[in-house]
């Protein structure tokens, strides 16, 4: 560490943090938000985002998908897509299908609990999911439900209603969709 610190100093002429620098291997360190793993199948390392990074996405997702923010829901998209693409497009040379996967069905089940918190009353809801081609007596059935938002939005009965194809119409971005098109491998 010595001679690597003197050499940047003294012949780059660049300041060493010698708090942030270290020499380790590379799983356990963070380079502005990417993280490390050994690949065995190719036989050398490869870029993911650091798991801190995920969190922090993560967090930032749950903030704007809030129940009680009371916003307009076109508005809540335009800013998820924002974020979405923003920080995929950032760490698009990692490989992370899996976390964009778990991500995007988080992200879709909150948006739906959204849209069911916003319908208020029982007359509504039910209405509401009528017209989206769910039974009556299904739709009673969920509605006069004694669960919280939580378990109604993970329901069948609203997964089928509030479809993946319908929020992709809506605007809601698919984090995986978007990886997966601008992915560059290095």
């Amino acid at each position: 560490m010595k001679t690597i610190v003197r050499f940047i100093e003294e012949k780059l002429g660049l300041l060493v943090n010698v708090e942030k620098s270290k020499i380790s291997r590379p799983k356990e360190i963070k380079f502005l938000g990417f993280g490390y793993y050994y690949d065995f199948k190719n036989k050398r390392y490869q870029v993911k985002p650091h798991p801190n990074s995920v969190q922090k996405f993560q967090r930032k997702l749950r903030q704007l998908t809030k129940r009680n923010w009371s916003v307009r829901l076109d508005f809540r998209i335009l800013k998820l897509k924002q974020i979405i693409l923003g920080w995929v497009n950032y760490f698009r040379i990692s490989n992370m299908k899996k976390a964009m996967t778990e991500i995007d069905k988080k992200l879709r089940s909150r948006i739906r609990v959204i849209i069911w918190k916003q319908w208020k009353v029982s007359k509504k809801q039910i209405k509401s999911l009528i017209q989206l081609g769910i039974p009556e007596e299904e739709a009673k059935g969920l509605t006069y439900c004694r669960k919280g938002y939580r378990y109604i939005g993970l329901s069948k009965v609203v997964q089928k209603a509030i479809s993946n194809k319908r929020l992709k119409q809506r605007g809601l971005p698919s984090a995986l969709e978007h990886y997966l098109k601008v992915h560059t491998v290095i």
